[in-house]
């Protein structure tokens, strides 16, 4: 069994049990969410393709910790102008593992 959901602007394929990072969530370190843009689940070799969304299907996830993504530096610089400038970005990250599918389906 696995699904293929979205967390922020990222569409991510999983399994039950996987961690991964994804853009920061707003529920605390060490608590449960519930993730419901669904865009497929297949389970049982039968699969089901949401539009865009599945209805009635959801991901419960568990919230190990929160942290920071590596500094990506940005540089621009114009020749002959005397101008140049430097800026560093640090994503919002959260680590999280997949408990469960919830698949109330409607058939």
């Amino acid at each position: 069994m696995y699904a293929i959901i979205e967390v922020g602007a990222k569409q991510y394929v999983v399994k039950k049990d996987d961690v991964l990072t994804v853009e920061r969530l707003t529920e605390a370190e060490g608590k449960d969410a519930t993730l419901s843009k669904v865009l497929l689940l297949s389970k049982d070799k039968k699969v089901e393709v949401g539009q865009p969304y599945l209805k009635g299907v959801k991901v419960k996830v568990h919230v190990l910790r929160h942290l920071r993504g590596e500094k990506i530096v940005s540089y621009k610089y114009r020749r002959r102008k005397s101008s140049h400038w430097t800026k560093g970005h640090r994503q919002n990250l959260s680590e999280i593992k997949i408990k469960d599918f919830e698949a109330h389906t409607t058939e």
